[in-house]
């Protein structure tokens, strides 16, 4: 139960991690440390589904392709946010929602229906309801206006 309740926290963990760069004020995609820990922190995680769930190479591949493309473009959209001076934190929670959806749609292509459920398991089905319930309450806040 321990080894689970590690890999939901490094999970949640690499989730908010482009939060965190975009604290910083210099660009993480300028500079080269913030970019080699983005690609370790993804390497690490990749590394954890492929042991977790039993990937074949090519889901490997698949998904290292999906995390690294995903999560950079996510961050590109953070950066001009952050550029624009937008101080609304919903804007970057919408963001990061957006991205994050785009992820666990792409998985739901890679992984077959053991490996999706185990996935699940994991805490994503968690983050789904989450992500879920975020975009309901923002479309809600949108109707009242």
């Amino acid at each position: 139960m321990k080894y689970k309740a590690m890999k939901f926290f490094a999970f949640i963990a690499f989730l908010l991690m482009p939060c965190a760069l975009f604290a910083q004020q210099r660009s993480p995609l300028d500079d080269p440390q913030q970019l080699k820990q983005f690609y370790e922190s993804i390497e690490k995680t990749v590394d954890q589904y492929t042991s977790s769930l039993k990937l074949e190479t090519w889901q490997v591949f698949k998904i290292d392709s999906t995390l690294s493309h995903d999560y950079m473009e996510m961050m590109k959209e953070m950066e001009s946010l952050n550029k624009a001076r937008v101080a609304n934190v919903d804007l970057f929670q919408k963001t990061q929602d957006k991205w994050n959806e785009q992820i666990y749609n792409s998985f739901r292509g890679i992984l077959d229906d053991a490996q999706w459920q185990k996935f699940l398991k994991s805490g994503a089905a968690k983050e789904k309801k989450a992500r879920d319930k975020r975009e309901a309450k923002r479309g809600k806040q949108i109707e009242s206006k």
